[in-house]
């Protein structure tokens, strides 16, 4: 499509491009989930406060993403990320200094570029498996962090379809990982994000102190 000089028209800005869209582009779609992540953090004035996981608190939910995503790195022979202060001592800052760690390793083509190994996956890029794993994660919990704490937890329809639908292919081998709990039932007309919730073990509809 061209204008009427001839011209090609500016590609959209990132933010008006869906993240269901942005599979090619690994480092943009987590600049907008690790962004929105971000918010919470910001908005999150008791970072005791009960989480919708078992036996959790907000404080855990930045502390799960931090930790994990670290060693999956340095387990595969990929580079090892800047740690911020103990999440324990200061959730917000732990969580900027990391969040800024995986992007700078997204958005540089070299690092994005290297071969990670991992005994379930294959060879994957870094890229490819932040995109496929780390990122999905950061967004299902961000879900956890807002109910958490009082805040908005609507999730973006089209990738929590998006990411229902590849986890629904490969549900025997998620359940036999341990890293989610059973599915939750929710009603049949339930929308995207009610169902991608009950689907990884949560209750869609849960509170803090009860429903």
């Amino acid at each position: 499509m061209t204008t009427s000089e001839g011209t090609r028209p500016p590609p959209p800005a990132a933010s008006s491009v869906a993240l269901t869209a942005l599979a090619d582009r690994p480092a943009e779609r987590h600049r907008r989930i690790a962004g929105t992540f971000t918010d919470r953090v910001l908005g999150t004035r008791d970072w005791d406060a009960p989480a919708p996981v078992a036996g959790w608190v907000a404080r855990d939910v930045v502390g799960h993403l931090c930790e994990w995503f670290t060693g999956f790195l340095e387990a595969g022979g990929g580079p090892a990320l800047r740690h911020g202060p103990p999440v324990d001592e200061d959730p917000v800052r732990a969580w900027q200094t990391h969040a800024d760690a995986v992007q700078r390793l997204l958005d540089d083509p070299t690092t994005a570029a290297l071969t990670l190994r991992n005994p379930h996956m294959g060879e994957l890029s870094v890229a490819t498996a932040t995109d496929m794993i780390y990122t999905a994660d950061v967004f299902m919990h961000t879900w956890d962090l807002a109910r958490a704490t009082g805040q908005d937890g609507r999730l973006d329809a089209g990738f929590c379809g998006l990411l229902l639908g590849g986890m629904e292919q490969m549900e025997d081998v998620i359940r036999s990982s341990g890293q989610y709990g059973p599915r939750v039932a929710v009603p049949d007309d339930s929308d995207a994000q009610t169902r991608l919730l009950g689907f990884i073990g949560r209750d869609p509809f849960w509170r803090p102190g009860g429903r």
